[in-house]
């Protein structure tokens, strides 16, 4: 059993199931790439991935389920495989997969044809995963309950201590982490007893996904595809803020829950760090 996996053991709080609410078969229309330029790398990253045949699979609604309990397993597994899934969060749809294998790892960076330098978030089941992978202690007690599960990715120091593969984001000694506020992908992060990395399901400067239809065309290279319909809550992702200095909050992407964040943060003290 890898390290994460592990080191997590029996101590995961169980998740709720999700509802299990049916299949939404009305999506928005998938926009053409507009350049050649943009066809070129959709091209290149294609070839890149399907240069290893292990995990590529077939564009069909063979590897599409709905996002509900009854797939929970089938999602844990491909993760415990190595393997990359689409996922629906809370906000936009994801890319997923262990965040303790290198390899599932860097095929998520080749799906999107993004630069390794970029780092990718990890997503937990419960608040209270959170401090097996990162510093907490400096915190006031009840502010990430406050904030999570939510629409808020919290940067925070890995610390010695984190179980995390120091093949995740290398250099980096901060780590961002979500919770989302959604059942389904927080009892496949249960399930797997492990942090999953997570990223948008989109080409790298590209739109986010509100819609599976949206990345039609990288379906090919992730084991599944989960659909949760259209998403309700637009393309700006999370908000992203670093909580690393005691007392002090930077805002590193304004998301769609930036008002909601900074006014709990100034519930409990916090100020905004001057640029």
């Amino acid at each position: 059993m890898k390290a994460c996996a592990k080191a997590a053991g029996e101590r995961l709080p169980l998740v709720r199931p999700p509802t299990g609410r049916p299949l939404t078969r009305s999506f928005v229309k998938l926009s053409r790439l507009s350049s050649q330029h943009e066809s070129r790398s959709v091209a290149s990253c294609s070839v890149r991935i399907s240069e290893n045949i292990t995990h590529r699979v077939g564009a069909s609604a063979e590897n599409i389920f709905p996002a509900t309990n009854d797939h929970v397993v089938k999602a844990t597994d491909a993760i415990s495989r190595g393997q990359v899934i689409a996922v629906p969060t809370d906000t936009i749809y994801g890319f997923a997969c262990d965040a303790c294998s290198a390899g599932a790892v860097n095929r998520i960076y080749e799906i999107k044809g993004r630069i390794q330098t970029r780092p990718l978030a990890i997503c937990v089941a419960d608040v209270s995963d959170i401090s097996r992978f990162a510093l907490v202690d400096h915190l006031p007690h009840g502010l990430l309950d406050s904030l999570l599960p939510g629409p808020v990715t919290v940067v925070l120091k890995r610390g010695e201590n984190s179980i995390l593969e120091r093949s995740l984001n290398p250099g980096l000694d901060s780590i961002g982490v979500r919770v989302p506020d959604l059942d389904f992908i927080r009892s496949v992060a249960h399930g797997a007893r492990s942090a999953l990395a997570l990223t948008s399901a989109n080409l790298s400067g590209q739109l986010s996904s509100v819609s599976v239809k949206d990345f039609q065309d990288l379906w090919p290279h992730c084991s599944y595809v989960f659909d949760s319909g259209i998403l309700p809550f637009g393309r700006a992702g999370s908000t992203i803020v670093d909580l690393i200095t005691p007392g002090v909050y930077k805002i590193l992407r304004d998301g769609s829950s930036r008002e909601e964040t900074t006014a709990v943060l100034g519930k409990f003290g916090f100020v905004e760090a001057s640029l």
